[in-house]
């Protein structure tokens, strides 16, 4: 498995077109799986089940995905996390593949005494900000021949400002949280920690 962290913004377009690539070389076993760490400039993106009325502000440009989920945003101060992974490999098990990628962002955030959890009606990772039940990662993949694609987004110190302008994930009635609410942690620490957890419960 090729773990890779980008230093600099990756453009949005840019970054699809290489996991595209790299899903069919994977699915040809002509290069090996991938987990990638980067960041975007801003940009709205929308997965196959977006609504327009989740549009709040018509003046946004959106870059339509074919991955699962709805819109969200992207850019700087918040961590995405790419992967390209072989489910075929992992028994086949679609539920228990989201589970090693929700368990890996709730152990990664515990390791810095952050509490969070799943939910299974909305998908991503919770916090509880301010007695207010949040998101503060957002989760979109797609599966292709059993290969598993796009990835996660996990707010770090982002202006949380931009998701004014959308229904993130279609979600009215809760709110959008980061780790700057709870305290000061490195992106490289954060980088670290994912990768170490992700490598382990992708082992199953």
């Amino acid at each position: 498995m090729e773990i890779k962290i980008s230093k600099k913004p990756v453009k949005y377009e840019e970054a699809i077109e290489y996991l595209d690539e790299r899903v069919h070389e994977v699915s040809q076993n002509k290069n090996e799986e991938l987990i990638w760490f980067l960041e975007h400039k801003s940009v709205y993106t929308c997965g196959v089940n977006f609504n327009q009325k989740d549009v709040l502000d018509k003046s946004v440009k959106i870059v339509k995905t074919n991955r699962g989920g709805k819109i969200t945003w992207h850019g700087p101060g918040q961590l995405i996390c790419y992967f390209v992974l072989d489910i075929s490999k992992r028994k086949r098990d679609i539920r228990k593949f989201i589970t090693a990628i929700e368990n890996s962002i709730i152990e990664t955030l515990k390791d810095f005494n952050i509490s969070s959890f799943s939910d299974r009606k909305n998908i991503g990772i919770w916090v509880l900000d301010r007695k207010q039940e949040k998101k503060i990662a957002a989760i979109g993949f797609r599966v292709k021949k059993w290969i598993a694609f796009h990835g996660f987004s996990l707010n770090l110190s982002n202006n949380l400002n931009s998701y004014k302008k959308i229904v993130p994930c279609g979600i009215l009635d809760k709110g959008i949280s980061k780790v700057e609410n709870f305290k000061n942690i490195s992106k490289k620490k954060i980088i670290d920690k994912l990768k170490k957890n992700l490598i382990k419960n992708l082992k199953y």
